[in-house]
């Protein structure tokens, strides 16, 4: 797909829309467009948040495509040949099949200049092929961005939060048709955590929950007997949306996975094949034998410094005991025994959700920014539709 960019004549400059080739090797002659449109991420990231904490690298991005859940596609932009713009398209497979997530980045000095309005038409233009008729795109707002003005601030009609009417990305979002569904609050804390700090915390969940219950550990992969019971606690907290829950996905998300000892196993396979360490904590009912609680905490295999929370849930019938904040300061304590360099810890919170946010609070978590998540319902394809660039 060629088109061009709506600026004056004598700025105008054709851009080009194509799928990136994802290489086998990093070393290899082809793997060019594949690395600089990596660098164009990372340069995204470091523009919003002030740093590349939240960028991949590009052994992990070509090992995010090894993922047995998801099929995913990069296209690129380029003008003048090089590559100044990027969308990431992530289609699920094992369920939410009529779902396609993009990710969209585009160098600063390029940005107001219609590259993101083409890169996006063309991955809609592909969703749309590939039979997808629900696209979910984000955007990333830091702190300083937030304004306490009612009339900069754009409230989803699903929930609590808002982002900043005046951002360019809101702009854009809107302009492209996008409805803010929902806001999850992004959080980092600084590891490893004080001393006395998780001594003082440690002593008011154990006072909670009185000798009740039992914690188990481990990492990437389940001891096998626990299985069971670890499937059992993640089919039982899907019923319900999670009053206790913090995720990198929107907040009460039905992924429709019906969990088993098998699919824990898969999950497990293809987190490690990513390149993925799984640091798990996991809180039995002493009485009745049952796992009732679960933390996880994810780590890089090649960039151990910077490590992102996972699920927390904790079963309805067990709440008020404080076993979230009993879990949580468990698993960051063997986080840092086993990965000393982890230096900070990232997460991603619905803002209604006040107990974890709270718990957060406790351990040191300080609020980094807001993500918007965005929603389009594309048209079905008629019978015979054809597509072409």
């Amino acid at each position: 797909m060629a088109e061009t960019v709506g600026m004056t004549l004598e700025e105008a400059k054709t851009v080009e829309v194509e799928q990136a080739w994802v290489p086998d090797n990093l070393d290899s002659p082809d793997a060019k467009d594949f690395l600089d449109a990596v660098e164009v991420a990372r340069r995204v990231r470091m523009q919003t948040w002030g740093s590349d904490d939240l960028a991949y690298t590009p052994l992990e991005k070509m090992l995010e495509f090894s993922d047995p859940y998801e099929r995913q596609i990069i296209l690129v932009a380029k003008v003048d040949g090089k590559i100044v713009g990027t969308i990431d398209i992530a289609l699920p497979l094992a369920d939410n099949i009529d779902l396609a997530e993009f990710t969209l980045d585009v160098l600063p000095e390029y940005q107001r200049r219609g590259v993101g309005r083409h890169l996006l038409e063309a991955a809609e233009q592909l969703a749309r092929a590939e039979g997808r008729t629900m696209v979910l795109v984000d955007t990333n707002h830091p702190a300083t961005s937030l304004t306490e003005i009612p009339e900069d601030q754009l409230i989803p009609g699903t929930g609590p939060g808002f982002v900043p009417v005046s951002s360019r990305e809101v702009d854009f979002a809107q302009r492209a048709g996008y409805t803010l569904q929902h806001i999850e609050q992004f959080s980092s804390c600084v590891l490893p955590l004080d001393s006395k700090l998780v001594a003082d915390l440690q002593a008011e969940a154990e006072e909670a929950n009185a000798g009740r219950y039992a914690l188990h550990h481990w990492t990437d992969r389940c001891p096998e007997r626990l299985l069971e019971g670890v499937a059992e606690l993640e089919n039982a907290a899907g019923e319900v949306v999670h009053g206790e829950d913090e995720a990198d996905e929107p907040a009460g998300t039905d992924t429709g996975m019906v969990f088993d000892a098998a699919v824990l196993r898969e999950t497990e396979d293809a987190a490690m094949a990513q390149g993925r360490r799984t640091v798990v904590t996991a809180v039995e009912h002493v009485a009745t034998g049952k796992l009732v609680g679960l933390t996880t905490i994810s780590v890089l295999a090649h960039r151990q410094d910077v490590v992102f929370q996972d699920d927390t849930l904790v079963l309805q019938e067990h709440r008020g005991n404080k076993l979230g904040l009993l879990i949580k300061v468990a698993n960051m304590e063997r986080l840092s025994e086993q990965f000393p360099d982890a230096r900070v810890i990232y997460t991603w919170n619905a803002p209604e959700n006040r107990y974890l946010l709270t718990v957060n609070k406790q351990l040191g978590f300080t609020t980094a920014g807001v993500t918007g998540l965005w929603q389009k319902e594309l048209p079905r394809r008629s019978a015979g539709a054809t597509t072409s660039d």
